[in-house]
């Protein structure tokens, strides 16, 4: 995996989580500019996952090749299904679901390194 893409992916999303945190303490529920942030992480997890790809048919596979492709997928939907609920939820809590999802996006591309890694071991 391109370490540079994975650590953009983990600093957006935290950012985005600590921003909808900020909104949540001040009890605001999710609006527009939340939208635009989650498009911002979603489109860095997409270019994740075509980097991912690319380098999965190049350099050939990680050993658990069915686990990586899952949390591959599961970092692609999790932010859109965070922002849907959280929009569908129009009070804090639906910010919370943000927050939520958010901190998710970071475990799973430090999940998916350790993965790759110990593929190259």
């Amino acid at each position: 995996m391109v370490a540079v893409v994975d650590w953009a992916v983990i600093v957006a999303s935290l950012a985005y989580a600590a921003w909808a945190l900020v909104a949540v303490v001040r009890n605001q529920a999710p609006r527009e500019p939340y939208v635009i942030g989650a498009g911002v992480v979603e489109l860095l997890i997409l270019l994740q996952v075509v980097v991912a790809i690319v380098l999965m048919i190049g350099d050939g596979a990680p050993d658990e090749t069915a686990t990586f492709i899952g949390y591959l997928l599961m970092n692609l939907i999790i932010v859109p299904l965070g922002l849907f609920w959280a929009l569908a939820e129009k009070s804090r809590w639906g910010t919370s679901v943000l927050v939520v999802a958010a901190l998710v996006v970071p475990v799973l591309v430090v999940r998916m390194q350790q993965i790759w890694d110990a593929g190259a071991a």
